[in-house]
Protein backbone atom coordinates (compact mmCIF):
# COMPACT_ATOMS: atom_id res chain seq x y z
CA UNK A 1 0.00 0.00 0.00
CA UNK A 2 1.58 3.70 -0.48
CA UNK A 3 1.97 5.76 2.11
CA UNK A 4 0.31 9.22 1.85
CA UNK A 5 3.25 12.16 1.42
CA UNK A 6 3.50 14.82 3.63
CA UNK A 7 3.47 18.02 0.44
CA UNK A 8 4.26 20.57 3.12
CA UNK A 9 8.39 19.98 3.66
CA UNK A 10 8.23 19.34 -0.01
CA UNK A 11 7.73 23.19 -0.94
CA UNK A 12 10.77 25.66 -0.66
CA UNK A 13 10.71 28.78 0.10
CA UNK A 14 13.20 31.70 -1.23
CA UNK A 15 15.41 33.06 1.14
CA UNK A 16 13.96 35.95 3.17
CA UNK A 17 10.45 35.06 2.92
CA UNK A 18 9.03 33.97 5.96
CA UNK A 19 6.86 30.62 5.40
CA UNK A 20 3.32 30.61 5.72
CA UNK A 21 1.99 28.33 8.51
CA UNK A 22 0.20 25.23 7.58
CA UNK A 23 -3.40 25.88 8.52
CA UNK A 24 -5.23 22.70 10.33
CA UNK A 25 -8.52 20.96 10.07
CA UNK A 26 -10.55 21.51 13.26
CA UNK A 27 -12.66 19.26 14.06
CA UNK A 28 -16.41 19.86 14.73
CA UNK A 29 -17.33 20.18 18.10
CA UNK A 30 -20.43 17.65 18.75
CA UNK A 31 -24.06 19.34 18.82
CA UNK A 32 -24.77 20.00 22.48
CA UNK A 33 -28.49 21.58 23.66
CA UNK A 34 -28.80 24.89 23.71
CA UNK A 35 -30.06 26.25 27.86
CA UNK A 36 -33.74 27.46 27.10
CA UNK A 37 -33.95 30.87 27.89
CA UNK A 38 -35.51 29.72 31.24
CA UNK A 39 -32.25 28.11 32.23
CA UNK A 40 -30.27 31.24 31.20
CA UNK A 41 -32.20 33.65 32.86
CA UNK A 42 -32.01 31.48 36.41
CA UNK A 43 -28.35 30.81 35.95
CA UNK A 44 -27.83 35.10 35.95
CA UNK A 45 -30.84 36.23 37.79
CA UNK A 46 -31.46 32.78 40.52
CA UNK A 47 -34.90 34.77 42.12
CA UNK A 48 -35.64 35.94 38.65
CA UNK A 49 -39.77 35.02 37.70
CA UNK A 50 -40.10 31.79 35.42
CA UNK A 51 -42.56 32.93 32.27
CA UNK A 52 -46.08 31.75 32.71
CA UNK A 53 -47.25 29.24 30.53
CA UNK A 54 -50.75 31.01 29.79
CA UNK A 55 -47.68 34.08 28.11
CA UNK A 56 -48.72 32.27 24.82
CA UNK A 57 -48.73 29.13 22.77
CA UNK A 58 -45.99 26.93 23.26
CA UNK A 59 -43.36 26.02 20.95
CA UNK A 60 -44.68 22.86 20.27
CA UNK A 61 -47.92 23.85 19.97
CA UNK A 62 -46.75 26.42 17.41
CA UNK A 63 -44.86 23.73 15.50
CA UNK A 64 -48.33 21.44 15.25
CA UNK A 65 -50.58 23.78 14.03
CA UNK A 66 -47.83 25.17 11.25
CA UNK A 67 -47.12 21.46 9.93
CA UNK A 68 -50.92 20.90 9.55
CA UNK A 69 -51.26 24.17 7.55
CA UNK A 70 -48.07 22.52 5.14
CA UNK A 71 -50.35 19.37 5.64
CA UNK A 72 -53.52 20.85 4.11
CA UNK A 73 -51.69 22.56 1.02
CA UNK A 74 -50.75 18.54 0.44
CA UNK A 75 -47.32 18.61 2.02
CA UNK A 76 -46.24 21.39 -1.20
CA UNK A 77 -45.39 24.90 -1.66
CA UNK A 78 -46.07 27.66 0.49
CA UNK A 79 -43.47 28.95 2.86
CA UNK A 80 -42.54 27.73 6.68
CA UNK A 81 -42.08 31.46 7.80
CA UNK A 82 -45.29 32.32 6.75
CA UNK A 83 -46.84 28.89 8.30
CA UNK A 84 -45.13 29.97 11.60
CA UNK A 85 -46.55 33.50 12.23
CA UNK A 86 -49.92 31.95 11.04
CA UNK A 87 -49.81 29.81 13.58
CA UNK A 88 -48.56 31.99 16.30
CA UNK A 89 -51.63 34.74 15.65
CA UNK A 90 -53.97 32.11 15.36
CA UNK A 91 -52.84 30.29 18.81
CA UNK A 92 -52.68 34.10 20.28
CA UNK A 93 -56.28 34.80 19.24
CA UNK A 94 -57.08 31.58 21.01
CA UNK A 95 -55.77 32.32 24.20
CA UNK A 96 -56.98 36.10 24.02
CA UNK A 97 -60.41 34.56 23.33
CA UNK A 98 -60.54 32.19 25.80
CA UNK A 99 -59.16 34.65 28.98
CA UNK A 100 -62.27 37.27 27.58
Amino acid sequence: MARKRNTESEHTVPAGVTPARPVRKTTRAKHTAKPGVEQMTAAVVPDAPKPAPEDGPSHEEVARLAYSYWQARGCQGGSAEEDWHRAEAELRTRVMAASA
